[in-house]
């Protein structure tokens, strides 16, 4: 199957069609996209689908061929889709006419009767009709009516008069700061708005990710970060990279009323000890000794860049509050007359955003010591019949010690150390007794000792619990390999987790350290025994509030304590019948602690092994703190309004206390005003983690954030982090449904309300130009915010209808923990193509060296063609859909020889096997550079072949755009909106969110009972 031509655009001779854009007998224009196809993709016969034996063109993407018509053999078609506005400048500003009435980007979409929606490909014979394709949203005649062949090409109608724009440059696109212009999605007239001129996502993400292929992100020069989707390499000049902190503006108003008129939340994302990519500085660590780090006397706040020194070098004026220190003996240096200190540049406290000090003893709470890493493993019946135990082990030994032909060696030819020096780890198991092991290096075999009291457990060894991994590799390898089969015959049905986890703290009581826990049934044994509260009956669709959160005393006492205590837990969930784990009880424990739940929901140990080895790697060898406490500060003029994340707080203005923190978490944090600010200087903010590091050394984690301020808010608009600003509003809801009174419904309410805000915000405020009532106007910098708040009111957490409560708790904290990166690709999916690969794609570039990576497309059931294969990866798992019409050979290329229709390949596969053939490298390398872009989630691909996997439901999810999750399509999502800033602009807006509904509401406490 080497023969490329074969599949990739069909070699026959060019086919000269004047409406091709690729046609290549007269240059192309440049255009700011990878090269696409060089020929309509009529498949030959090398992958023609099973279709009585004739070839099938797939229908063309729509929305790729950017300024561009899409190639068509009908002529007709091709004509009228050639007048369709689809350029690059229907996204960023016009440079077609120099106007300046044009200078916008105008999305009109008074589209002709009969041009719904694109609506592309039949469903094969035999497919059940899906709420995809038979759409009930589209007015009748919206769609073709009558028999498409699958020769027809299925393109729309002309959505409006002809606007060729000139393609823009990837510099031209990343210089575009400079003066942004609204964008417009015209929703007036009786048609629908057509989804190829709403902004795009796929397209925002992928055109700004060309431009730091080649360039570095100077994080002082370059106002608005990219976005968290992009692979970028951050330099460090002062302000901290965005790995570490995003700003929802980097512009800030300087008085309340400004930020009031933009409707955004004023915050900042931070995640501490988020990993970097190569080719970026690591964060320099530095001691100062007895003394500690220099700080200001009256704000506490640390020596940063943005700290000025006066009176020769004997003062230096704090940036947050303004107070002039002395500077300590120790650490003066003389100034330059400009004001700056000579040694500047040999001091990185002084010249990078993002340092770590060494901290003295008056930082400790306890001697500082390296990570204890206690595993307590379920050991009940079900746990073993369903292969978890034997997996959890495997998993243990795989993150420790590696497989042995992949192990990296360090200099000594020894195995390279996966857990650094200083670090120990111990073992439980657990059914209705606990049982410690002793693995000390001494022994020949492991000793178990087994611990009968539940009701008032000790801890009933001294030593020989924590060891160093690698010098009892012999006693804990044997250890984990005999578990399965020791518990084989007892089969206890009935843990006692609550048990085990009392006798674990108190293993860790005196250092602090991490819990990774085990879990395959509900703990209905011993103290803090749980029932089944949710038997999936909810009179009124919505689950009862009280299941959200943990009724429990036991529960909440053990979170409080590890806290306290300096220790986090890590749960691994498995409900292998889809039975119900009580989450909300038992992640109360991970979530107030700062650990996190991995949780299988239908757990198949053949597909799911893999994914969940990974994950216990990922949690055993990120970086990882504990006994951490946080504090950020901010300028005169602002103050700190709430924090949203996984810690506790004790008074409000307390440090926050966290048992764990790894590199996966993300804290927000909102700000208010208490005063006005001044436009001559900028706005500072300094976030401080102190926290032991996993090899025992107390550090402080300083990320020091500017931003300018403006008096006109309008100047605001322009350096808007888009990704900081949901992050913040999806934070913000899951506090608010966790910890307030509010119902699913109010908050769906709240963030539909929020977003019609922003941009009745921008309407009302911000636009320099009238525009028809009929256009709805975002800004340049929020083009695809209205997607994300769309698909945040469609996931788990926050969606209407039918879902367990497991799943809806597991994901509402999961929000609340997760980083920008992971959130974005969480709410919208990447979609990748991989029918139709370039020969190129999926190997490295020859001038960048980066990875070729093909074009993704939207997340809509109209952009999948017949025959496609799709990889959809939505930060928490990665599916591979096959059409039903998928072409035997693409199965061959991609699994095997042997393997040549959907039915023959395995339902539980995992990974792809390693073959010779062109597409199947192509893929593997593709998803090894995806595995690179992501969260904590392990990266293992999961078969949805129509038709055949259920899987197929969760890709039906995960198309955004569509009409599904109990909410509206894009379209009229944006429909919806615009109505919404109509009515607001009108002053006819009564806001739905009850929030603010009535004032009696927030007086609920003096109600009488019969209210």
């Amino acid at each position: 199957m080497a023969d490329y031509s074969m599949y990739h655009a069909l070699g026959q001779g060019e086919n000269l069609d004047p409406n091709d854009p690729n046609r290549t007998s007269q240059p192309a224009p440049p255009q700011f996209q990878p090269p696409i196809a060089q020929q309509p993709y009529q498949q030959g016969a090398g992958y023609a689908p099973p279709h009585h034996g004739q070839t099938y063109a797939p229908a063309q993407q729509q929305g790729y061929h950017q300024g561009m018509a899409a190639p068509a053999d009908d002529g007709s078609l091709a004509a009228q889709m050639n007048s369709m506005s689809l350029g690059a400048e229907a996204q960023h500003g016009g440079t077609a006419r120099r106007k300046k009435k044009d200078r916008h980007a105008y999305h009109t979409v008074e589209a002709p009767a009969g041009s719904s929606q694109a609506f592309n490909g039949m469903p094969p014979a035999g497919t059940p009709q899906t709420a995809f394709l038979n759409d009930p949203s589209v007015p009748a005649g919206g769609q073709f009516i009558g028999g498409i062949t699958p020769q027809m090409n299925q393109f729309p109608a002309a959505a409006s008069p002809g606007f060729h724009p000139n393609p823009v440059s990837p510099a031209e696109f990343g210089a575009r700061d400079a003066a942004p212009s609204p964008t417009f999605v015209s929703a007036a007239g009786q048609n629908k708005v057509s989804p190829d001129d709403t902004p795009s996502v796929p397209l925002s993400r992928e055109a700004v990710q060309q431009h730091y292929l080649t360039n570095v992100y100077p994080t002082f020069e370059r106002h608005v970060p990219p976005p968290a989707t992009v692979s970028f390499v951050a330099f460090d000049q002062g302000n901290s990279s965005p790995k570490f902190a995003r700003l929802t503006m980097n512009n800030i108003p300087a008085a309340a009323e400004g930020l009031k008129n933009t409707g955004l939340p004023l915050g900042l994302l931070l995640q501490p000890l988020a990993s970097l990519q190569p080719g970026e500085q690591p964060v320099p660590v530095l001691d100062f000794g007895e003394v500690g780090p220099p700080r200001c006397h009256r704000c506490r706040a640390y020596i940063n860049p943005f700290m000025m020194f006066r009176s020769g070098g004997n003062k230096f004026v704090c940036n947050l509050c303004t107070y002039a220190n002395d500077t300590p003996s120790e650490y003066f240096c003389a100034t330059s007359p400009q004001g700056v200190r000579v040694d500047r540049d040999q001091r990185p406290e002084l010249t990078r955003g993002t340092v770590e000090f060494v901290v003295p003893k008056e930082y400790w709470t306890k001697e500082p010591v390296g990570l204890r890493l206690l595993f307590l493993i379920d050991v009940t019946q079900e746990s073993f019949n369903k292969g978890f135990l034997e997996a959890f082990c495997d998993g243990i030994l795989g993150a420790l010690y590696g497989s042995d032909e992949s192990e990296e060696k360090d200099e000594n030819g020894e195995a390279k150390r996966r857990i650094p020096a200083g670090a120990q780890v111990g073992f439980v198991t657990f059914d209705k007794e606990v049982h410690f092991y002793n693995v000390s290096p001494a022994l020949e075999q492991a000793q178990m000792i087994v611990m009968p009291d539940i009701e008032d457990p000790f801890l009933p060894l001294s030593e020989g619990l924590f060891v160093d991994p690698y010098e009892s590799k012999a006693v804990i390898t044997s250890l984990l390999t005999r578990l399965p089969q020791m518990f084989s015959s007892i089969k206890n049905p009935e843990p006692a987790l609550l048990s085990a986890l009392n006798s674990a703290v108190s293993a860790l009581e005196k250092t602090g350290g991490k819990i990774i826990c085990s879990l395959a049934t509900l703990p209905t044994w011993g103290p803090g025994r749980l029932f089944m509260r949710d038997d999936g009956k909810h009179p009124g669709g919505e689950p009862d509030k009280k299941l959200f959160t943990t009724e429990h005393p036991g529960w909440k006492k053990i979170a409080e304590k590890m806290v306290s205590l300096g220790v986090g837990a890590d749960f691994f969930m498995a409900a292998p019948s889809g039975g119900y784990l009580d989450i909300a009880t038992i992640g109360y424990v991970s979530s107030t602690s700062g650990g996190e739940t991995f949780y299988y929901p239908n757990f198949i140990a053949p597909r799911d092994n893999l994914k969940m080895s990974l994950e216990i790697k990922h949690a055993v060898t990120r970086e990882t703190g504990y006994q951490a406490l946080m504090k950020v500060r901010c300028s005169n003029g602002l103050q700190v309004g709430a924090y949203h994340g996984n810690f506790i707080q004790h008074t409000f203005g307390a440090d926050l206390e966290i048992g764990v923190i790894d590199a996966d978490k993300a804290l927000a944090v909102t700000f208010g005003y208490d005063g006005k600010l001044d436009s001559k200087l900028d706005a500072h903010f300094q976030a401080a983690l102190l926290y032991t590091t996993a090899a025992g050394q107390r550090r402080v984690r300083c990320i020091n954030v500017i931003a300018s301020v403006s008096e006109n808010a309008k100047d605001s608009i322009k350096f808007i982090d888009q990704d900081a600003v949901y992050t913040i509003l999806a934070k913000e809801a899951s506090t608010k449904l966790a910890t307030t009174s509010a119902t699913l419904k109010d908050v769906r309410l709240s963030l539909t309300e929020k977003t019609i805000d922003v941009l009745a915000g921008y309407r009302k405020h911000f636009l320099s130009q009238a525009h028809p009532p009929g256009q709805l106007v975002m800004p340049e910098r929020l083009k695809e915010f209205s997607m994300y708040m769309l698909a945040m009111i469609k996931t788990r957490a926050f969606k209407g209808g039918s879902e367990t409560t497991d799943r809806r708790v597991h994901e509402m904290r999961m929000i609340r923990s997760m980083g920008a990166l992971e959130l974005s690709l969480y709410l919208y999916p990447r979609m990748i193509p991989i029918h139709n690969l370039q020969p190129e794609e999926g190997f490295p570039d020859e001038q960048t060296g980066h990875l070729k990576l093909p074009p993704s497309v939207r997340t809509s059931f109209s952009r999948v063609e017949p025959g496609g294969v799709y990889l959809v990866d939505g930060g928490q798992q990665v599916l591979l859909w096959f059409h039903g019409q998928t072409s035997p050979n693409l199965i061959a290329d991609l699994f095997g020889e042997d393997k040549t229709s959907l039915q023959s390949l395995d339902a539980f596969t995992s990974s792809l096997p390693l073959l010779q053939t062109h597409l199947n490298a192509q893929v593997r390398n593709i998803i090894e550079f995806l595995r690179t872009l992501r969260g904590s989630k392990g990266f293992t691909i999961q078969l949805a072949r129509q038709g055949i996997d259920g899987a197929e439901y969760e890709f039906a999810r995960m198309l955004v755009e569509d009409r599904n999750n109990e909410a509206q399509s894009y379209v009229d999502w944006l429909v919806h909106i615009h109505k919404g800033v109509q009515l607001e602009l009108a002053g006819q807006r009564k806001r739905e969110d009850s929030s603010e509904s009535s004032a009696l509401s927030q007086f609920a406490g003096l109600r009488p009972a019969y209210w």
